[in-house]
């Protein structure tokens, strides 16, 4: 999966109705063209891609005042918000999406009620310890990866970052649990202050 569709879905999502413009510069103020591959031709042509499949509707708007053509603005469809929870979902449970996309549904947590968002989490974590699990139990209890050569060196990567991506899903799972960010279908009241 490739991070922009979600951005922009995303994106979409929040604003109700935009034209592409107004996407891209909400993705640049999330910096997401400096961390993803959300550029300004990728926005685009996936806004007209969605709209082709179904997932985006468009609206012609006035034209501009310069005496351009006129705007299309788009807006997701039923269609469009399903596939935005899918892929939100989906990159949230797996246990190895890459950072970029991990990192747009990160974004967009709030977007999902806390519960659910949880059950995700924990539905991820679940997933790593597995993996994890299925690679140490082919391996000898007095095993040292040093003495392994290169394939060792390719073990302790993985088992590494396993290691380090499951303690960031658990600092994230206590996080929600504590009640960090305001998520779907809850009051945002005062400011929080989570630490």
């Amino acid at each position: 999966m490739k991070p922009v569709r979600l951005l922009v879905l995303g994106a979409l999502r929040r604003r109700g109705r935009a034209h592409g413009y107004q996407v891209r510069a909400d993705l640049e103020s999330w910096g997401a063209h400096e961390w993803s591959t959300a550029t300004s031709g990728s926005v685009y042509h996936a806004l007209k891609s969605m709209a082709g499949q179904g997932l985006l509707v468009t609206h012609e708007t006035v034209p501009s005042e310069a005496g351009g053509p006129p705007r299309i603005e788009y807006e997701l469809t039923g269609k469009g918000e399903e596939e935005y929870l899918t892929l939100l979902s989906r990159a949230l449970t797996d246990r190895e999406p890459s950072l970029d996309v991990l990192g747009a549904a990160v974004g967009l947590i709030e977007d999902l009620p806390r519960e659910r968002a949880l059950q995700m989490l924990r539905e991820r974590a679940r997933a790593m310890h597995q993996w994890r699990t299925s690679i140490t139990s082919h391996l000898p209890a007095d095993t040292d990866l040093d003495t392994w050569g290169p394939i060792g060196e390719v073990l302790s990567l993985w088992l590494t970052t396993a290691d380090t991506s499951a303690q960031w899903t658990q600092r994230l799972i206590r996080r929600l649990e504590d009640g960090a960010f305001t998520m779907a279908g809850e009051d945002p009241g005062p400011a929080r202050q989570v630490e």
